[in-house]
C-alpha cells in the first residue's frame, strides 16, 4: 500500500489530504464516538466537514457496502454450506452486520471525504524535506 493512494487514505483512516493526521476522533469500536470525524486535521489543516450536512452523501456508500456485505454472506454461505435455510441466511447476514457496523459506519465516511480531498504531494515532499533538515524535530 503506498502513501499517496486513496486506498491508503481509506483503509489507514488517514486524512486524505496529507494522509499523516487521523481523521476519526477514535477508533471505530469505541462506540461511544463512533463515526465522529475531527473538525480538521491536525497536520495540515485540512477542513473535513466541507460545507454543512457533507457525510449525508456518504449513506449512498454506506448503503452500496451493505449491499456488497449481504452479496458476500450470501456467496460464502452457499459456498461453504450444503443446505442453506432463509432463517439461517438471515440471521448470518444479521450477525455479520452487527459486527462490522462499526467499521462500515466510519469507512463509508472516509470514502465519500476521499471523494471530494485529493492527495496533496507537495504536502508530502514539504514535510520529508523539512524532516531531512532537522527543522521537523521538535525540542
Amino acid at each position: 500500500m503506498f502513501k499517496g493512494t486513496k486506498l491508503y487514505s481509506i483503509l489507514k483512516m488517514k486524512c486524505p489530504r496529507c494522509q499523516e493526521g487521523d481523521f476519526f476522533e477514535s477508533p471505530p469500536y469505541t462506540l461511544s464516538k463512533m463515526g465522529q470525524v475531527k473538525k480538521q486535521c491536525e497536520k495540515c489543516n485540512q477542513k473535513y466537514e466541507i460545507e454543512t450536512g457533507f457525510y449525508q452523501g456518504s449513506y449512498y456508500v454506506s448503503y452500496a457496502l451493505g449491499v456488497a456485505l449481504f452479496i458476500t454472506v450470501v456467496v460464502f454461505n452457499f459456498l461453504f454450506r450444503e443446505k442453506v435455510s432463509p432463517i439461517f441466511l438471515m440471521s448470518s447476514f444479521v450477525l455479520s452486520l452487527l459486527i462490522l457496523v462499526p467499521v462500515l459506519y466510519p469507512l463509508s465516511k472516509i470514502i465519500w471525504a476521499n471523494l471530494f480531498i485529493t492527495y496533496d504531494k507537495d504536502l508530502f515532499l514539504n514535510n520529508l524535506t523539512n524532516l531531512q533538515n532537522g527543522s521537523g524535530i521538535k525540542k
